[in-house]
């Protein structure tokens, strides 16, 4: 039996259709670019669906360009930063979730204060930081300032505070120690959240700007956010190019949302619930 829409839910679907439409636009766009030839005018909305119709600016683009080099630095840094966060941050989550020392609170709330201080406020006394460990324009700059990020720490924390005392108190009179308490018990039953909090470290080490603009100096140490740009002001003053580069780009999001998509929707909700 079919439910009949109220005004109400006919609002609603309205709604997420306009906003469905006003975020592939600019998708559609950069596609439809791409696949015209280099100076073709693009101003008329009618024109971009119009043929004729290239691949051609697609090995140009791989060819004439450092994208590779900034593609392979955008997937190094990623794969690493999320490997780094998905070690350190479950066992700091852990220890305050299930371990009681003395600290344990204030460790809590200070992470849960770092929600609150923009990323944008640190960023001076973090180039400082960096420039004085000399880990400026290398990868260890690019990658460690990520690894703590507080909201991970959080989400996974009220993960394991929600876990059932009674399997940890199990574990412990038959034996077992943190560590194997940890590694058997609460890694395996938090599989789900820690994907989660992978896809996001992922996506967000992937689409970063800020930080790597500051922290390289070189072309061959650009990512693939720094690099595009200078693309653009590099090989052509149209948008073909460009807008060619920005595809290559975003294929791996694409693949990694097509494949995950369940996750990543999953994710965003619970960083929305947790912030």
């Amino acid at each position: 039996m079919k439910k009949r829409l109220t005004p109400g839910g006919v609002l609603l679907t309205f709604a997420t259709v306009v906003l469905a439409v006003t975020f592939l636009v600019p998708v559609l766009w950069s596609l439809a670019v791409s696949l015209h030839h280099e100076g073709q005018t693009m101003s008329n909305v009618f024109d971009w669906f119009l043929p004729p119709y290239t691949l051609e600016n697609y090995p140009t683009v791989l060819l004439r360009s450092g994208v590779w080099v900034w593609f392979v630095n955008s997937l190094i840094i990623a794969i690493v930063s999320t490997a780094l966060t998905l070690l350190v941050t479950p066992m700091a989550a852990y220890a305050v979730a299930r371990i009681k020392f003395k600290g344990a609170t204030f460790f809590y709330i200070f992470m849960i204060l770092g929600l609150m201080v923009p990323g944008e406020a640190t960023i001076t006394s973090l180039f400082v930081t960096a420039n004085w460990m000399h880990l400026i324009n290398t990868y260890a700059g690019l990658i460690l300032p990520g690894i703590a990020a507080s909201m991970n720490f959080i989400i996974i924390t009220a993960f394991i505070k929600q876990l059932p005392n009674e399997l940890t108190e199990a574990a412990t009179v038959d034996g077992a120690g943190h560590w194997r308490i940890y590694w058997s018990l609460v890694l395996p039953l938090s599989k789900t959240i820690l994907l989660t909090v992978g896809i996001l470290t992922f996506t967000g080490s992937w689409n970063n700007y800020l930080w790597p603009l500051l922290a390289t100096m070189t072309a061959d140490m650009f990512t693939l956010p720094i690099g595009i740009p200078t693309f653009a002001s590099t090989y052509t003053v149209d948008y073909v190019l460009p807008m060619t580069a920005n595809m290559v780009a975003s294929l791996p999001m694409i693949v990694l949302f097509v494949i995950f998509q369940r996750y990543i929707v999953k994710g965003v909700s619970l960083t929305g619930i947790k912030g």
